[in-house]
C-alpha cells in the first residue's frame, strides 16, 4: 500500500494476542492489526535458528501471503520470526515494506 506508515507496535488489547501493529493510511485512517499468539514462543524469545526455519517452512506450506504488511501472518513472519530481537525485526520490516 502506497503511503502506508507503521506508527507503532504495542502490547495487544486482545487477550489472546501478543502485539498490535498500528498503521496509518495516507488519508489518516488507522488500521490496528493484532498478531502473535500469546502463550507461544517465537524467534525473538528463543533465538533458535532451527525452530525459526521450521516455522517458516510450515507456514510457507500453508501458502500464507507474506506480501501485505498489514496481515497478521506477515507481521508474525517478519517481526516475531525475522531477527533475533524485536527492535531489529521492526527495523527490518519497515525497510522491507517501506512503511
Amino acid at each position: 500500500m502506497r503511503g502506508l506508515r507503521l506508527k507503532t507496535i504495542k502490547r495487544s488489547h486482545n487477550p489472546i494476542k501478543k502485539w498490535d501493529a498500528v498503521f496509518v493510511k495516507p488519508n489518516g485512517q488507522t488500521i490496528v492489526q493484532p498478531f502473535g499468539q500469546r502463550g507461544y514462543s517465537d524467534y525473538t524469545k528463543h533465538k533458535n535458528l532451527t525452530r525459526k526455519k521450521r516455522y517458516i517452512a510450515r507456514h510457507a506450506r500453508m501458502h500464507e501471503d507474506w506480501s501485505d504488511p498489514t496481515r497478521a501472518g506477515t507481521l508474525s513472519r517478519y517481526i516475531l520470526w525475522g531477527k533475533p530481537t524485536l527492535k531489529a525485526s521492526i527495523r527490518s520490516f519497515k525497510k522491507k515494506f517501506h512503511v
